[in-house]
């Protein structure tokens, strides 16, 4: 592959070991497609330049890289398959979370805004219809048991957020593997595989309060999923370009695909409607297992 511009591995630790900040808060594929074949091509060695490289390319190393590499872009258009629900749209994690999705399989809402603590839920005939002509229902979800604002639909958020995969592929415990490069669309990646567990994966996640975690846990192992692979795909830039989670249980399995495009991208917006065309419908409770 390429010379690599990447940060040195160990800016990397210095960082990541501060603490993650402000995680948690235009159509696609319905379902994420694209899936990456495999090369014959054979990592390369980085060359000489004026930028740092990173010391360390073992895969918990390069995941690192990834880490940081996803909290500079702090945003991206993702396109997801969670079970049986799909959608798409942008995503910001970083500073604060906000998220605007149509969804492409059956739900209570065509679309779903989320800006910080407010969501706004509708943009469908069906949503006028019921309110009088109005498109978008505005909500807010009860706070925390220390009374702090909840960001609605967290759950879904905590799916979708690159960081919060890949702090879940960096813990103690994890177990990291590269599998190979692999040709993805019109470029070479990186495959690497994790092996952990939903509990490990929630655990990671210490900027999210207990509640968020149990939550993520839930959604993580549907029918009690003991073990928990993820696939993840880098591009040159060491960023996330896709992940995979599966996993089974007695009753159940994991299996969920997000993709990731057009990252740190300026045109991307996630704006609440106007006001004139939006009911306030109060407080809301909505589980965490809600998409």
């Amino acid at each position: 592959m390429a010379a690599r511009q990447r940060l040195a591995a160990v800016a990397v630790v210095a960082l990541l070991t501060s603490g993650l900040s402000g995680c948690g808060g235009a159509d696609a594929p319905a379902t994420p497609s694209g899936s990456p074949t495999p090369s014959s091509a054979s990592p390369t060695s980085s060359s000489p330049s004026a930028q740092a490289k990173p010391t360390d390319r073992s895969p918990h190393g390069v995941l690192l890289s990834a880490q940081l590499a996803m909290q500079t872009a702090r945003r991206a258009k993702v396109s997801y398959r969670l079970g049986a629900d799909a959608g798409s749209g942008p995503l910001f994690w970083q500073p604060k979370t906000a998220l605007q999705i149509k969804r492409s399989t059956p739900a209570d809402a065509e679309q779903l805004i989320v800006v910080d603590t407010v969501a706004y839920q509708g943009g469908d005939a069906a949503t006028a219809a019921r309110q009088g002509g109005r498109h978008w229902e505005r909500f807010t979800v009860p706070p925390d048991a220390d009374g702090h604002k909840e960001i609605p639909y967290a759950g879904l958020i905590d799916l979708l957020n690159p960081v919060e995969a890949l702090a879940a592929a960096t813990v103690d415990g994890a177990d990291a593997a590269f599998v190979g490069e692999e040709k993805y669309e019109d470029s070479t990646v990186e495959h690497y595989r994790v092996t952990t567990t939903a509990e490990k994966y929630a655990a990671a996640q210490t900027q999210l309060t207990q509640a968020r975690r149990d939550g993520l846990r839930a959604a993580l192992a549907p029918g009690g999923s003991l073990s928990l692979t993820l696939d993840l795909w880098l591009n040159d830039k060491d960023q996330l370009v896709r992940i995979q989670r599966t996993g089974s249980g007695d009753s159940g399995r994991a299996d969920d695909s997000v993709l990731y495009t057009d990252l740190g991208g300026a045109l991307l917006s996630a704006q609440a409607p106007a006001e004139a065309d939006t009911v306030d419908t109060g407080v809301r409770t909505v589980s965490p297992l809600a998409r």
